[in-house]
């Protein structure tokens, strides 16, 4: 079987909104490998979009879940309730950050994670209105698109978004937005278009995913909370992309001094399970009353089961320090070929959550060609890279943090000759 014969099998048979960035087709997987149908072998650095931090098929996980499935599969928390359930809460409220006590309720996607803590926050507040920033990505359910800062594509033709959701400028130095700047743009919304006291909370990414891989200065999360205090408002800290030892520290929010009300995690938490959460102070988790939450897969046993091994996996395999090993090693060697390569704007990242951002050297300007082109070399070297940005021109690298030195050094290789080829091109 060919690659491209189920290509066109997927044209017919699947509708186009579900973009695809690649054309190689799975057949197996292992830590930080892939292989394809017709038997090709790939080093990964997409990890499902951070999904994989602990590698693909982590023993312990696979173990994890094939013990769950020998027990039952499925039974609906809230019918018939499980104990694994309840010690996975346990763990997160002891781990997530803030010394406060602590409540979480479990769901199945980043989006759906997102959507339940804007309810909690509607709910404790009483106030309606929620404030994200430009750049975001929040999911692509009617609430997660309206709070994503970025209308193509995930906007682009669906209609009036969800009301009483306003954005306020992401500070990037880099494309000229200040710490202030973001700060006077919150001023004047507050003054223009939405009363402070019907705001029910401010939602943020620690560092933005689909956004560019910026950081929050660590000023402005400061202000944020200083802000969110005054008004009476909750901030809700998106660690989907950023949670379970990508930047790290288990969470994004460990390299700030400020702690969130609400954090919305998914992503790695299981592995490459299907489980999200919803971690925040104990009072406002209680707001909305018995029913009020939940969902018929949340909390399925086999990602319960899975995000038990992966909480172990990053403590046993220290993960965290791996990960700001392997970040270093790679800003190192990005900052190696700066000479060669001006068309290198800038190198940044907590832990192993990295990127590089590519402009043009006549024009200045953000550069998607050259960013792609070094993703399509990249491809067809048998390495796989995603681009992100509001400008399409970064490359994000979210390998596996178990990744095997000798295919991380590999990897190094091909990432070198994909940008050199890039630039030998011209794009």
């Amino acid at each position: 079987m060919k690659n491209s014969q189920v290509a066109e099998r997927k044209s017919q048979a699947i509708a186009q909104g579900v973009g695809m960035m690649t054309q190689i087709y799975v057949d197996r997987a292992e830590n930080s490998e892939i292989w394809d149908i017709e038997g090709n072998r790939y080093i990964d650095f997409a990890s499902g979009i951070a999904v994989v931090n602990t590698g693909h098929r982590h023993p312990r996980v696979i173990e994890a879940v094939k013990a769950q499935i020998d027990r039952f599969t499925h039974t609906c928390h809230q019918v018939v309730p499980y104990e694994n359930y309840v010690h996975l809460a346990e763990r997160l409220n002891k781990i997530v950050p803030g010394d406060f006590e602590k409540k979480t309720i479990f769901v199945t996607t980043g989006a759906e994670a997102v959507e339940n803590a804007v309810k909690i926050a509607r709910a404790a507040t009483r106030r309606n209105a929620i404030v994200a920033f430009s750049g975001g990505f929040h999911g692509r359910t009617f609430m997660g698109m309206s709070l994503t800062g970025k209308v193509f594509p995930y906007k682009a033709g669906f209609g009036t978004m969800v009301t009483d959701v306003f954005h306020a400028p992401f500070p990037v130095a880099l494309h000229g937005v200040s710490s202030e700047q973001s700060l006077k743009a919150l001023e004047t919304l507050f003054k223009a278009d939405v009363d402070p006291s019907r705001v029910a909370a401010i939602v943020i990414e620690p560092v933005q995913g689909e956004g560019g891989f910026y950081d929050v200065p660590r000023d402005f999360m400061r202000k944020i909370r200083d802000l969110c205090d005054r008004h009476g408002m909750l901030l809700i800290v998106d660690e989907v992309q950023t949670g379970f030892a990508r930047t790290g520290k288990m969470f994004a929010m460990e390299h700030y001094d400020v702690v969130a009300d609400i954090t919305t995690m998914a992503k790695s938490l299981a592995g490459g399970f299907p489980l999200a959460a919803v971690t925040g102070r104990a009072e406002i988790m209680d707001a909305p009353q018995p029913g009020g939450l939940g969902g018929t897969y949340g909390g399925s046993p086999l990602g319960i089961a899975a995000a038990h091994a992966v909480l172990d996996v990053i403590e046993d395999e220290k993960l965290c320090e791996r990960a700001d090993m392997l970040g270093n090693r790679l800003k190192q060697f990005l900052e190696s070929l700066r000479n060669d390569i001006p068309e290198i704007a800038d190198i940044r990242g907590y832990g192993f959550m990295n990127a590089v951002e590519f402009n043009s050297v006549d024009t200045k300007l953000p550069s998607a060609d050259f960013a792609n082109a070094v993703r399509a070399e990249a491809l067809k070297r048998g390495l796989i890279l995603l681009t992100c940005g509001v400008y399409g021109n970064v490359v994000r690298f979210l390998a596996p943090i178990t990744i095997q030195d000798d295919i991380f050094s590999e990897a190094l290789g091909i990432l070198e000759a994909s940008i050199r080829a890039a630039k030998a091109h011209g794009k």
